[in-house]
């Protein structure tokens, strides 16, 4: 180990070690703390938006997608964070600690140009809990989970779509959610605009859109669809086949929290570029300021070799550039990308065998904005309401037909039609997304 990993590991041991905030509360009876919502004062899912792009030349420009206020946001997002907590209880307190704020800033507040953001905080499995057994610790953030989904159904819903946004933990209790609590139930299922479902192992039947986690909930197939599922885990090197993401036989904290893999499963994988109709290299989009001290800071440190990037706006899209495509490879089904250019470094895989789940959720992040921004417009369309465009808009795309799933390998994944060809170079502003960049 080098000393700067040794420094690193040291600093965040001692943020692990540090005791819950004193203002932290947990939820009672049907009382749920939120991390964003809409009106909630210094809301981290609300953060300016303005964003400094790096070219692989060295050039610069700024930003800033169009984000109307949130009283003129047709939709929601429901969020749900990953693991995060520096607590040492099995599970954390719901409080907004600082890592769990800079999480929802990182993954969640980009999607603000799209939906109103209501992220519950939740007494979620820690780093210490998981050795524990999930099957017990799990439930108990579950249960939060649920009471803070029943929340905003019967306080905050009000018939509007929502989109569910969730990553690793957030990811495996939104797999839950679906299954007992939205496709079995019809008129909700109907309000469910997507689900952004990455790094938790989503299931489907080999070969399917459905018939593993999900019957009445599809994975995405096609640009605009609404009602289905987005899903990958993201591996710059082949994944070994003992991969923590992506294995139908290694999807163990699915398994104990009570989500069955059933015989003949494949997680699924989506690629973002199709499904957004840009098929240009993507790069990582990231707040600038950095990420609180703790365990997923020190995996970011870690994973950019120490060079994180950082910006004087409030998002940095860096210089480096990848392509990918959803592939199968030792068993696993994953989002396999390389770097598209010989200035780009590969980021290192941390922690080892989990890929680069670091950044699921920034990878071609906006790409994956697009995605839900397109969901929503034909959500909205297809039930008489849709969004008027703003003066910031861009010309719209050119529309695609179907998309791939998963690639053309037999053993690769979903079926599906041919993908979209060539890139597209800006794409809908019909919401008032503005300018699609990587």
């Amino acid at each position: 180990m080098t000393r700067l990993a040794a420094l690193l590991g040291a600093l965040a041991l001692s943020a692990v070690l540090a005791p819950a905030p004193a203002h932290a509360a947990e939820p009672s009876g049907s009382t749920t703390a939120w991390l964003c919502r809409p009106g909630l004062a210094d809301d981290p899912c609300e953060i300016p938006l303005d964003t400094t792009y790096v070219d692989p030349d060295g050039t610069t420009s700024v930003e800033t997608p169009a984000r109307r206020p949130q009283s003129k946001r047709k939709v929601d997002c429901f969020y749900v964070y990953p693991t995060v907590s520096n607590q040492v209880t099995p599970n954390a307190s719901a409080s907004a600690a600082p890592e769990v704020r800079s999480i929802a800033k990182y993954q969640a507040a980009r999607y603000s140009s799209v939906c109103r953001i209501y992220a519950p905080l939740y007494r979620q499995v820690t780093f210490a809990g998981f050795p524990l057994g999930p099957v017990v610790t799990g439930d108990v953030a579950y249960g939060d989970v649920v009471a803070a989904w029943n929340s905003y159904l019967a306080n905050d819903n009000k018939g509007r779509g929502v989109v569910l946004i969730g990553h690793s933990q957030g990811t495996l209790m939104l797999r839950k959610l679906i299954r007992e609590h939205i496709e079995t139930n019809p008129a909700v299922r109907a309000r469910l605009v997507g689900a952004m479902l990455l790094g938790g192992n989503v299931m489907v039947a080999k070969g399917a859109t459905t018939g593993g986690d999900f019957q009445n909930v599809p994975a995405c197939t096609q640009r605009g669809e609404f009602g289905c599922v987005v899903a990958y885990s993201s591996y710059v090197n082949d994944p070994p086949p003992v991969a923590f993401f992506g294995n139908p036989s290694t999807d163990l904290a699915g398994t104990a929290l009570g989500i069955p893999t059933k015989p003949g499963s494949q997680v699924l994988c989506t690629d973002p570029g199709p499904l957004s109709g840009d098929l240009r290299d993507f790069g990582v989009t990231v707040p600038s300021e950095p990420y609180a001290p703790g365990a997923i800071q020190t995996a970011i440190i870690l994973s950019t070799y120490g060079q994180v990037p950082t910006a004087g706006t409030t998002w940095v899209s860096p210089a480096d550039r990848f392509q990918g495509a959803c592939k199968t490879i030792n068993g696993a089904t994953v989002f396999r990308y390389d770097p598209a250019d010989a200035q780009t470094r590969r980021p290192l895989e941390f922690p080892p065998l989990w890929g680069t789940h670091i950044f699921d959720a920034n990878l071609a992040l906006e790409k994956l904005v697009s995605i839900v921004h397109q969901q929503a417009q034909a959500y909205l369309d297809s039930r008489g309401a849709p969004e008027e465009p703003s003066s910031d808009a861009v010309t719209e795309a050119p529309s695609d037909d179907k998309v791939i799933v998963a690639d053309s390998e037999p053993s690769a994944g979903l079926p599906g039609p041919d993908a979209a060809q060539g890139s597209v170079d800006q794409l809908v502003g019909s919401l008032g997304v503005g300018i699609l960049r990587r």
